[in-house]
Parts: structure tokens; C-alpha cells; sequence
């Protein structure tokens, strides 16, 4: 008898807790929609009346250092860089940190770029693999150009340190070689450091997939949805992270994460907060993380902003191999990094940050997909015992799953009307579409690598790169940099 009030008073218990979790989920991603659509068009009216043409003629405009690991990237480096090149921006440089290639990528940039050894004053702030060699180019039309050649150091941190090291310029743009930036990245990015009053330590911008894009030498032609499912999937994601998501937290300056893919960084600050961890599998969410830790700390006012504009297209995984190494290292680089800061958590030494958005990561990006999956565990449990109530589940699961539908349509055709236009409407009702079967095709892959990397972070067993390929708008099925599943 005592037994069995025990399992009514756990099952109660359980999916009473299940329940409310859901509500404030959901109480949580509409709020966060009303956010980042007032965010948006604060941004947008703003914007209206910005002249770009003046940060290109100003004298007080920052200096930038355009920063691009590279390891065995000889079949697009080439193109990689001129894209880079021709950023329109008054003053800025490109470094390309060749990571212990054993390609051709270095020769490929000796010969293209006529460049040659020079004797430079690297000054090692932050501590990594010894550099070899620095080169600059003997053309003067390549000025803007520096290439550092050092020992492979096993991850983009590594190598992003060592460019952020040889950076002359007062702010550092984050990216990679195979990324396909706007012409006028710079000149939006660098608006939030220049317009605010309050020191911005960091901004970030749309990042999108560049599968089925239309590509020639390195420069966007045409914009195209994914054609493969895996990919098309991610664009949804995308789309809700980069637009609804991260824009709400720009609102109340609450942002924990600036994407390796394309990011804009305060030089200084970043050195002062030990640049970044060569330890973490998630480097990007945990530099951002401890720069905020060091700003309150210091007890000086600072903001993370972000753009709601696509200034970058990357290539994304497009075989269920390639994706589950990803995201198993999104998922212990997240546990990781909450591990690492725990000290922040509901700590009102850190305001908003350790109040709400440190929180905001630990229940519902890291906890939820741990409790879904104990839910499924539970669901089985009481159909096998016949426990279950079907009008009850049934009622409960279609709720859910009207809600996530809603809120990624909500997400894609917030993304039309706010400026991004794809080719044809066709594009936008097959996003559309997609997103009517993600939760039941897509969304349990995402449960189950996000589990499998808790596990790994929770046991400690050793993630592995392996062999990556690319298949997206490159015809050729080339090997794919180490770094290319932690850019983003």
C-alpha cells in the first residue's frame, strides 16, 4: 500500500513538473519573439538613417583585423581570400593562420599572393603552438595581407590565438577561409562600436547555408534554399536561433554567444580574458561567456550586440555522419561551458547575465533535451503498463507540436519581410513546408546527439574529428578543414 502511494505521489510529481516546464518553455519562446521583433525594428528605423558612405570616409573609424584559421584547405583557399580582400572597409587587415597544413595551402598562398618570409614583431599574448613563419606579400596590392604559418595546434582556438596575437587593429573580425562574407560585413558590424554609448565588447550577424547557393570564385551569386533535407532543416534552425533568438537577447543584453563562424570582438578585452580556451569544445559561447564574467567583475557597463542581417552563407553538414560529430560537440562544448562558469548561475553579482541568460542556457538549451528524454522514457513506461491516459497524450503531444510549428513559420516569414529574399516564393513554402515535418524527422536527431554529447561530457570519453566532405555548392567532394563543425 505504501508503495503504491509512493508511485502516485513520483508519478504526480513528474508530470506536473513536465508540464509547467513545458508552459514556461513556451511562455519563454513567445517572449522572446515579442523581443526580438521590437528589437528588429529598432534596428531597422535605426539603420534608415545611417550613411555607411560616412564609416568609409571617417577618420575615427576602427581598424579591423580580419582573422581566418586554415588547415588543409588548398581547394578553396585561394578564393576564400580574395573574398576576404575585398571587403569594403577603409582600414583593415587579413591574417590567415595556416595551421600545420599538410596540404598545399600554404604554397597555394606563396604563389598566388607573390608573398615572402618577413622578420615581424610577433608578441605572444596568449600563449600557443610556436609560429614558424609570417609572410607578406611583395605586391602591393595585397598589402592588406599577412600570412602566419605555425604548428598545428589541434583546434581553431589555437589558431584563432595566434591571429589574434599578430592582430594590429583595435578590433578583430572572427571567421573562416571557406565562408562566404557580404561586401559590407565590416561596415555593419562595426556600426554597434561606433553608434553606443556603452562600450560593446562584441557583435555578431546572421550566419546562413550556403548548400544550393550559387557560387563562382568565392563570391555569392544567387541565393538558393538547401535542396537536400539535412541541410534544409538546418536553415530552420538558423532562422529561428540567429533571427528570433539571438536578436531578443541583443534586446535585453542578455547574449552568451557570438558565433565562431562571423564575429566582431574588442581586442583588448578579449586578451584580458585569456582569449580563447583551447579546453572548451564550444570556444565560441565559452570566450563570450568569460569576456562578460570579466566586464562585471570589473564592474564596467558593456553590451553584446547583434545585426539581423545575413552577412555570412557556410556550409553545413549534408551526411547524418558529419552532422552527429557536430552536434555531439555543440552538446559537450554547452555542458562544458556551464560547468566551467557555474559560479555565474543565479548569482546577482551578474545581473542579467547570471540571472537570466546563464539561467535561460541551463534549463532550457541544456536541461530540455535530458527532461524530453526522460519524458519519452516515462511515456513508454506507463504505455507498457497501461497507465497511460490516450485522449489526455494525444491532446498534449498535438499542442506541442502546433506550437513548434508555429513558432518556426512565425520565424521563416519574419526572415522575408525583414530583408531576406530568397530567388523565388517557391523557396519560402518549402521552408515552409519543412517545417510542418521537422519535429517529427529532424528534431529527434537533435535529441539524440544532444544526449550523446552529455554523455561524453559526463563520462569524459574523447570526441574525435574525423573525416569530413564537402557537398554543397562545390562540384568536387573535397576534405573538409578540422574546424569546419566548431565554426559556428
Amino acid at each position: 500500500m505504501e508503495y503504491v502511494k509512493v508511485k502516485e505521489v513520483i508519478r504526480f510529481t513528474f508530470e506536473h513538473g513536465i508540464f509547467y516546464y513545458g508552459i514556461s518553455i513556451m511562455g519563454t519562446y513567445l517572449m522572446l519573439i515579442i523581443f526580438s521583433i521590437i528589437e528588429i525594428i529598432k534596428y531597422q528605423r535605426k539603420n534608415s538613417f545611417i550613411s555607411y558612405e560616412s564609416l568609409l570616409t571617417s577618420q575615427h573609424t576602427p581598424g579591423i583585423s580580419v582573422i581566418a584559421p586554415a588547415y588543409n584547405e588548398g581547394e578553396i583557399i585561394r578564393n576564400g581570400v580574395h573574398t576576404l580582400l575585398s571587403l569594403n572597409y577603409p582600414k583593415f587587415e587579413v591574417i590567415i593562420v595556416n595551421d600545420g597544413s599538410t596540404d598545399d595551402s600554404l604554397q597555394q598562398l606563396i604563389d598566388e599572393y607573390e608573398l615572402v618570409e618577413v622578420n615581424f614583431a610577433y608578441h605572444e599574448e596568449i600563449v600557443t603552438q610556436p609560429v614558424k613563419k609570417i609572410y607578406k606579400s611583395t605586391n602591393p596590392v595585397y598589402a592588406k595581407l599577412m600570412v602566419i604559418d605555425k604548428e598545428n595546434g589541434k583546434s581553431k582556438a589555437d589558431a584563432s590565438n595566434a591571429g589574434i596575437n599578430a592582430a594590429s587593429y583595435p578590433l578583430f573580425l572572427c571567421t573562416d577561409v571557406d565562408c562566404i562574407l557580404h561586401k559590407d560585413t565590416l561596415l555593419k558590424m562595426v556600426k554597434p562600436f561606433v553608434e553606443e554609448k556603452t562600450k560593446v565588447i562584441a557583435t555578431g550577424a546572421v550566419i546562413r547555408i550556403s548548400n544550393s547557393c550559387e557560387v563562382e570564385n568565392g563570391f555569392l551569386k544567387k541565393v538558393r534554399a538547401p535542396k537536400q533535407f539535412l541541410p534544409l532543416f538546418q536553415e530552420l534552425e538558423y532562422i529561428r536561433a540567429f533571427l528570433m533568438g539571438r536578436m531578443a537577447w541583443s534586446r535585453i543584453n542578455g547574449l552568451m554567444l557570438v558565433s565562431g563562424g562571423l564575429g566582431l570582438f574588442d581586442k583588448d578585452i578579449v586578451l584580458k580574458a585569456g582569449g580563447y580556451s583551447h579546453e572548451s569544445f564550444g570556444e565560441d559561447l565559452e570566450l563570450v561567456t568569460r569576456m562578460r564574467i570579466y566586464m562585471e567583475d570589473n564592474k564596467q557597463k558593456y553590451k553584446v550586440k547583434y545585426i539581423p542581417e545575413s552577412m555570412c552563407w557556410t556550409e553545413v553538414p549534408s551526411t547524418l555522419s558529419v552532422y552527429s560529430r557536430q552536434r555531439t560537440r555543440w552538446a559537450k562544448g554547452l555542458a562544458q561551458t556551464l560547468w566551467f562558469h557555474k559560479k555565474v548561475f543565479l548569482n546577482p553579482k551578474y545581473k542579467v547575465f547570471g540571472l537570466v541568460s546563464f539561467p535561460y542556457w541551463v534549463f532550457f538549451e541544456w536541461l530540455a533535451p535530458i527532461l524530453e528524454f526522460g519524458g519519452i522514457i516515462y511515456y513508454i513506461y506507463i504505455i507498457i503498463t497501461g497507465q497511460i491516459t490516450w485522449s489526455y497524450a494525444i491532446a498534449l503531444l498535438i499542442f506541442i507540436y502546433s506550437f513548434s510549428v508555429m513558432i518556426t513559420i512565425i520565424s521563416v516569414l519574419w526572415d522575408e519581410i525583414t530583408g531576406m529574399k530568397y530567388q523565388k516564393k517557391s523557396e519560402v513554402l518549402k521552408l515552409c513546408a519543412a517545417a510542418v515535418i521537422e519535429p517529427l524527422v529532424y528534431h529527434p536527431l537533435v535529441l539524440f546527439f544532444s544526449i550523446r554529447g552529455n554523455w561524453f561530457f559526463l563520462t569524459g570519453q574523447k570526441l574525435h574529428w574525423g573525416i569530413m566532405t564537402r557537398s554543397g555548392f562545390k562540384k568536387k567532394n573535397n576534405k573538409l578543414s578540422d574546424y569546419e563543425q566548431r565554426k559556428l
